[in-house]
């Protein structure tokens, strides 16, 4: 079984930056497909960013070049640096992570493992 554990939301004002981790515990990642995920109350999740355990990585298109997907296998960690920020970026953020081996790294239902959510609000 694996933890993971998001932290690093909070209150930005638009064009400002937060970095997001998610610390997982039980297991080590390093073999691990992990995504970013984010979710409006309302609507459905979206995939953000994916990282493959040999360092792959996805981007949706609303986000490409304004956020960075990054781990740390040693740290059993996982970031996501996001830059440039608008209130469309306003949402709960999740990570996920599986040990299979999956063809996409886009879609919620090839993760079996999931945080809790870190909010993120963008906001002047």
């Amino acid at each position: 079984q694996v933890q993971l554990v998001e932290s690093g939301g909070g209150l930005v004002q638009p064009g400002g930056s937060l970095r997001l981790s998610c610390v997982a515990s039980g297991r080590t990642l390093s073999v691990f497909a992990l995504g970013w995920f984010r979710q409006v109350p309302g609507e459905e999740r979206e995939f953000v960013a994916g990282i493959a355990w040999n360092g792959y990585t996805s981007y949706a298109d609303s986000v490409k070049g304004r956020f960075t997907a990054s781990r740390d296998n040693a740290k059993n960690t996982v970031y996501l640096q996001m830059n440039s920020l608008t209130p469309e970026d306003t949402a709960v953020y999740y990570c996920a992570a599986t040990a299979r081996t999956i063809a996409t790294l886009t879609r919620s239902w090839a993760y079996d493992y999931w945080g809790q959510g870190t909010q993120v609000t963008v906001s002047s």
